[in-house]
């Protein structure tokens, strides 16, 4: 196979002498992901926003900050691995989730941790955070979460997620979202295009005739 190229650069790597293999693809060949969750404001629950590939937790923060606070400012910000996300299963239309989950608890001797609790009200949509509690597992939670956040309002789906195994943010990463007159480039407004090309064309064509 002969490779042709515009750049001169690449043809001098005589890429056409070099051993051509087929890649084959190895299991784990891509880095973990975690899944990534804002508080846009001080008074609002925090929201799944999606997911960053990292290969451990703190690089998983620093690219989740990059992706997802870099334009629009936030008051917080969480990141778990998704392997640490417990998920029920999905229901449709109507149907709660809740109405599936037994009522009665199981007496454990088990020690109690805290557990976050997330949940999907509509399909399209991202899991918002519905509160804290103590349990002695996963699924334990979100048994008790049927018993304590369960405000009859149809919830498709549930995660569950062990407070220990969040990374979140501390007072000293609010600075970075704070907008201040210098860092006026992270609001839309501020570049005020529409009037900016509006000008343009006046100073061009002249003022639009009436």
């Amino acid at each position: 196979m002969v490779f042709d190229s515009l750049d001169p650069r690449i043809n001098r790597l005589n890429l056409h002498l070099q051993r051509q293999e087929e890649y084959k693809s190895v299991s784990l060949d891509q880095l973990p992901t975690y899944e990534v969750f804002l508080q846009l404001k001080p008074d609002k629950e925090y929201q799944h926003a999606g997911i960053v590939h990292a290969a451990t937790p703190d690089t998983a923060f620093l690219f989740a900050k990059e992706q997802f606070s870099r334009r629009y400012t936030c008051t917080g910000m969480w990141v778990v691995s998704s392997s640490c996300v417990w998920v029920t299963q999905c229901m449709e239309l109507e149907e709660s989730i809740y109405d599936h989950l037994p009522d009665d608890l199981h007496e454990t001797k088990e020690s109690m941790s805290a557990y976050d609790i997330f949940h999907l009200y509509q399909r399209g949509k991202q899991h918002k955070h519905a509160g804290k509690l103590m349990a002695s597992g996963h699924g334990d939670a979100v048994i008790r979460a049927k018993q304590q956040l369960d405000q009859g309002k149809p919830v498709l789906n549930i995660w569950s997620v062990k407070t220990s195994d969040v990374r979140t943010t501390g007072k000293e990463d609010l600075e970075i979202w704070s907008t201040l007159p210098q860092k006026s480039h992270r609001e839309v407004i501020s570049y005020r295009a529409g009037e900016k090309l509006k000008l343009f064309k006046e100073k061009k064509h002249g003022p639009p005739a009436k």
